[in-house]
């Protein structure tokens, strides 16, 4: 009876071993997938936005300053239609933009 009890006692580690190494092997080869799929896809950047009273400010002029140049647009197709005079305003308020926002702004750095 105990040499029975032994026997099946070895079978039942045997089997517990085998199943031990399956799921190591099985995990293994998961690890070595996800590191091969993380070496072909990048990992996105990621782009923190600053914080702060100072860089909300910024936020926010940047917007009035897109907004009037809009406008400004909009205006010259509105009031005067041609193309030409059109390309015009928006050579000549492109080349006036840095100029003004340093100006408005107090942006010299």
């Amino acid at each position: 009876m105990s040499k029975e009890r032994a026997r099946r006692r070895a079978e039942r580690e045997a089997e517990r071993a085998r199943a031990i190494r399956l799921n190591e092997e099985r995990q293994a080869r998961g690890a070595r997938r996800r590191a091969a799929l993380a070496r072909l896809v990048p990992r996105p950047v990621r782009v923190a936005r600053q914080g702060g009273l100072l860089a909300r400010r910024h936020r926010a002029q940047n917007a009035v300053v897109a907004l009037g140049f809009l406008l400004l647009q909009a205006l010259a197709w509105l009031l005067w239609g041609s193309p030409l005079i059109s390309f015009g305003v928006l050579v000549f308020s492109l080349l006036l933009l840095p100029v003004l926002v340093t100006l408005a702004f107090d942006r010299r750095t």
